[in-house]
């Protein structure tokens, strides 16, 4: 049974960067594979398309011996194939990406989206707000908040932040 009726998960990020420069992050291929994924796993992009309605298709890899021993230890294969699209674009502001959540064994496939939105700070920084749509169950929810918030630490570096 599924309830997908929880309240959405909200994230967020002030860094030292550009509008233009996160932005690249979501929608170039280069800047997506460059950070996507949470740590120990990496994205293998084949096809970004960013605009709207253009489709976004890669892989999800666990990148180290280690994480590729834990999947294997819950029984999930090292790899999925991932694909969404992107249905809202307007550029250097907000984008939306829907993603099929075809991947989980067991679950009916669902779509689950992201919001992203950028608000340019006076001080030459950039608020960075990432809605997602909860998944289908509390557990795997919990999961994304924790693996994207993985996948934000690579930004987090690179940008400045500190909680």
């Amino acid at each position: 049974m599924t309830d997908r009726t929880k309240a959405n998960i909200v994230i967020e990020r002030t860094y030292k960067a550009q509008v233009e420069e996160l932005w690249d992050l979501w929608t170039t291929k280069d800047g997506f594979a460059s950070w996507w994924g949470p740590q120990d796993f990496r994205a293998d992009v084949h096809t970004l398309e960013a605009r709207l309605g253009g489709a976004l298709h890669y892989d999800m890899v666990a990148d180290t011996p280690e994480m590729v021993a834990a999947m294997k230890e819950m029984g999930q294969p090292p790899s999925h194939e991932t694909r969404g699209t992107f249905t809202e674009f307007k550029p250097h502001e907000r984008l939306v990406l829907t993603h099929v959540i075809d991947f989980l064994p067991g679950v009916k496939p669902y779509d689950s989206t992201m919001m992203v939105e950028f608000f340019p700070v006076p001080d030459g920084r950039v608020r960075m707000v990432v809605t997602l749509s909860p998944m289908h169950d509390d557990n795997f929810t919990k999961m994304q908040r924790e693996g994207f918030t993985s996948q934000l630490s690579k930004l987090d570096k690179r940008y400045g932040w500190q909680a």
